[in-house]
This record gives structure tokens, sequence and C-alpha cells, in this order.
């Protein structure tokens, strides 16, 4: 007899989407959780790894995806005027039967894993989370911000970096700035941009882009992080403009969008990493709740995802709930998260710190190598 069949997932991001999707589908009754009143991203586009690519063909949207997002199989290094100074064939790191990276615009891929998760017959509750959660011998009591209280086998908590879930069962992480803050803008595609073109140098640290689809891309300035960042909407784009006068090249069209924009964001880069048990009683984190780093190597939301697979796994096999599952859950994840997590953080303080010899290429080997092989 199963020992799991009910479970509450506490976030709808890519992390818990994809862990209601996994369980919901072998029957399991699955309610998920969202503070928002709706199931859209909030953000700009998102960099999807080949790692992430696997799991979603396993949670059947892959050809969604594929259509609804720009793939490619390459990244460009420019030099700040534009001019092209070296073509990288990057590493299919889900497979030889899969792109090496789609870009996609984060509100279509919320809607297709939220489609997919309710397909499943996972419930999913908008507007609604969690007050308090009380562990039992036999699963969780939990007291909704609504006044409804139900009753799980085991509690998921898949919500963000700034977890509310995490600091409820007592884990003492918080997430700290590395030193880093990006500018971003989705924009329109140009004809030329077919693929992620960096630049290292200038007056950012990086400036890239990423196509998302057909006639959309997303474009991003990475700079020292700035102190009590408080702009306005105009004084975004004034300062993303005057930060792309740097650049050349694709830079000048992008240019010419962001300057009356509303859609300029601020944010820092921060990291996360919980050295475990990741979890406490019944209750246990994934995702960013308990892993999270800069997108140096844009592999953030594929680590959450892989979470989500492993647990997905576990949960279901599982004859008995006890701490062994959990540390069975940690010890397949942990190695893999800190590799990923060390090494984005390793990039950015390399940049931080004006070291002109570090491996870069050796680094991001490391971490496809690692990322290539199945969760």
């Amino acid at each position: 007899m199963k020992a799991v069949d009910n479970v509450l997932v506490v976030g709808a991001g890519t992390s818990g989407l994809t862990l209601a999707i996994l369980l919901a589908r072998e029957g399991m009754r699955v309610d998920v959780a969202e503070i928002k009143h709706d199931a859209d991203a909030l953000g700009s586009g998102i960099t999807v790894q080949g790692n992430a690519l696997r799991v979603l063909r396993e949670l059947g949207v892959w050809e969604q995806v594929e259509k609804a997002g720009f793939p490619f199989d390459s990244l460009g290094l420019r030099a700040p005027d534009g001019s092209l100074l070296a073509e990288i064939p990057d590493v299919r790191t889900g497979g030889p039967d899969l792109p090496a990276t789609v870009g996609m615009n984060r509100p279509e891929l919320a809607a297709i894993l939220t489609g997919a998760a309710r397909s499943a017959g996972a419930n999913l509750r908008l507007g609604l989370t969690v007050r308090s959660l009380t562990d039992q011998p036999d699963g969780v009591e939990v007291l909704f911000s609504d006044g409804d209280s139900d009753h799980y086998d085991v509690v998921v908590g898949a919500d963000g970096i700034r977890s509310t879930i995490r600091r409820m069962i007592g884990v003492d992480a918080e997430p700290r700035p590395t030193g880093m803050g990006i500018w971003r803008i989705h924009t329109r595609r140009p004809a030329s941009v077919e693929r992620t073109d960096l630049v290292y140098g200038g007056p950012c640290f990086i400036a890239g882009y990423c196509p998302t689809g057909p006639d959309t891309m997303y474009a991003y300035l990475v700079e020292r992080a700035r102190e009590n960042a408080d702009f306005t909407v105009s004084e975004r784009a004034a300062h993303m403009t005057e930060l792309s006068k740097g650049y050349g090249g694709v830079w000048d069209e992008i240019r010419a969008d962001i300057a009356d924009s509303d859609r300029v964001n601020y944010t820092w880069f921060e990291s996360l990493l919980v050295e475990g048990p990741w979890n406490r009683g019944r209750t246990v984190l994934i995702g960013d709740a308990v892993h999270a780093c800069p997108p140096t190597l844009a592999q953030g939301a594929a680590q959450g995802m892989e979470d989500a697979l492993v647990l997905a796994e576990l949960l279901l096999d599982a004859d008995t709930v006890d701490q062994t599952l959990f540390d069975a859950f940690t010890a397949r994840r942990f190695e893999r998260a800190r590799t990923v997590v060390e090494s984005s953080v390793t990039l950015a303080d390399w940049q931080l710190d004006g070291v002109r010899d570090a491996d870069v290429p050796g680094m991001m080997r490391k971490v496809s190598a690692l990322v290539s092989e199945l969760p």
C-alpha cells in the first residue's frame, strides 16, 4: 500500500507545478496553494537549459514549449561594439534529441505548466496561502489564510527564495546578495537575434539578450548592485538607456525600445543554500526555497524542476513516510544543487573582483557535464 495519498504544494512556480503534474497524473490528490490571485508569472523571459527541457518532456509538455519558445544550440560572445568574437556550440544537457536551450516568455511557460497541472487533476487554489502547519505522526494539519483547514500526508514548500514555509518550519536560512544587480527589458526581437549573445566588458559586467519567441526577446545589463535602488518607472528606463550606450550592434535597436518603456525592471542577484536536511517532519522544501543562485549559469529553474522530479519518484514509491525518505531526497539533490549554486556565485565573484585569469569555460564545462547526468 502506498504511504502517500495526498500532498499540499505551496507555490505555483515551475518547481511546484512540476511536482503537482507528476503526482496528480498518478492519481494522487494534490492541492496547490498560490498566494497570487492568478497563475501568471511575473518577469520578462527565462532561459530554459536542456536538463530542464528533459523534465518538461517527462511532463508531456515539450511540444508546447518548443512551439511557444525559441530553441537554439550555440552561445555568441561579442565585443562591446557588437562585433562577434566567437560562436560556441552549447552542450545539449538534456540529451542529443533536445536543443541545448530554449528562450521563453515566463508567462507562457507558466500557462503551459498550469494547464498541464489542471489537466492532470491537481487542484489549484489561487489567492491562498498557509497560516500554520502542525506536524503530526500521520501527516500535517494545515490552516489556510481563508480559515479552512485540511490534513495532508506531506506538505511541500515550493514558494521561492523568500519562502514563508521555510521560516514557518524553522529552517534558519536567508538569501544573501551577491553584489550584482540586473536591469531587464522584454522587447521585440530583431531578426538578427537567433541565440543568446553575451558581452563581458564595457560599462557593465555582462550585457546580454535571449530570444523568447518569433517576435520577442529579453535583454539585460548586469552591474554592481545599487544600494537603496528605489527607482521610478522613468528613472529605470533612463538608467538602463544610459548603461546601454556602451554597447553597439543589436543594442542600438534595443536602446530605442528602452527609452520610453515601462517594462524595465531591476533586481539584485541573490543566493541561498540550505545545508540540510531539507525537511522538518513531513514538510519538505524544494526549488528556490532551499537553493537559489544568480542566473550566471541559467540553472535556477532547471534545478527546481529536477528537485520535483526526484521528490515525486520517492513519494510515489514510498511504503512509509519517515526521515529516511526525506534524507534520501536531500542526499540525491544536495551535492548537485550545491555545485550549481557555488559555481554560479563564483562566476559573479570573479567579475566583481576583476579576476582576469579565471577559467570561466572550465567552470561552465564542469557544470554542463554534471547536469547532463540524470538527477
